[in-house]
């Protein structure tokens, strides 16, 4: 089996690398940005044409956290837009005979009910912060459906909820909430900081699932003779974000003072994944979340270290 990952500089696309190399019978195609602009859809079908892979994983995107989301909109939604047309149309062209499109939990309503489950897509407004990039999810989603339902081919799709771990963005102002707490926290114990101030009053509830647990459940999903068009992944449980940040500054072994600042946006109340469709299909999350984090930690280290720290 010849794999195309897309993306597999990034946090996901390293992860399914990590996943899958050494399987027996598999042959990975790997391109990186600046050898394969998927934003270029001459450069995307020359690509499948000459390598003709059997399978296609796209865990490319443009990603960001809440503040990139919000000043960046048009961006977004025209490379994740891009991206998606590009990769799921250039691989039924080249005959590509299975595609995993990746998307996101963002998807879905920002007042959907929890836990959220595939059905509830499309049933009403989402969360404006993030609209762009989740639209042009929603597009690839439905690309994958409608070729599947107009062509035959075994194109489906992934929703992850929250993911984090090696490889992460720690951007100071566009990463995500796990990053970020584990960026802040590390640098306030070196600097000797007697407290940090977190936003909002840490009771909102977020879900998280470790980045390798991803790749696994990409590659149980792959060996499902019937895969359902999209389905969620993630592990199903969810902790306040006063617990993760209480968790993140006793990993890193910060030793100060946590202040909230009610006086910020808390967001959304809550976002937990239904993944008992998964389940039933016979696969779990193994990584808890302590343990997770301080992989993720050792490995923000090791960044560090090396030069190699994203943001």
């Amino acid at each position: 089996m010849k794999l195309f990952i897309a993306g597999h500089q990034g946090m996901v696309g390293a992860a399914l690398v990590r996943r899958f190399t050494g399987q027996p019978g598999v042959s990975l195609c790997l391109r990186s940005r600046r050898e394969l602009d998927l934003t270029n859809q001459a450069a995307v079908e020359a690509f499948y044409t000459a390598e003709r892979p059997d399978v296609a994983i796209i865990a490319a995107a443009k990603v960001g956290g809440i503040h990139a989301n919000h000043t960046y909109p048009a961006d977004f939604l025209f490379d994740n837009l891009a991206i998606a047309a590009n990769s799921i149309h250039g691989a039924w062209r080249a005959g590509v005979r299975r595609l995993l499109f990746l998307g996101s939990s963002c998807i879905y309503p920002k007042h959907a009910p929890q836990p959220m489950t595939e059905d509830c897509l499309l049933t009403s407004a989402l969360e404006p912060t993030n609209e762009a990039y989740a639209i042009a999810k929603i597009a690839g989603l439905k690309l994958c459906q409608y070729y599947r339902r107009q062509h035959g081919v075994a194109f489906h799709s992934a929703m992850p909820t929250n993911l984090y771990g090696p490889g992460d963005n720690y951007h100071p102002q566009n990463s995500h909430v796990l990053p970020a707490l584990i960026r802040r926290f590390h640098e306030a114990r070196e600097q000797g900081r007697p407290e940090v101030v977190a936003w909002g009053t840490g009771s909102p509830r977020r879900e998280f699932l470790h980045v390798d647990d991803l790749a696994d459940a990409c590659a149980f999903l792959l060996d499902q003779a019937e895969p359902p068009d999209w389905i969620n992944v993630g592990t199903g449980t969810d902790v306040t974000i006063r617990e993760l940040t209480e968790l993140v500054a006793e990993v890193t072994g910060y030793r100060g003072r946590i202040v909230w600042d009610a006086t910020k946006p808390d967001g959304t109340p809550r976002k937990l994944m239904d993944v008992s469709r998964l389940s039933a299909l016979g696969w779990r999350a193994r990584v808890g979340l302590r343990e997770g984090v301080e992989r993720t930690y050792a490995s923000f280290r090791e960044e560090l270290a090396a030069g190699r720290l994203r943001g």
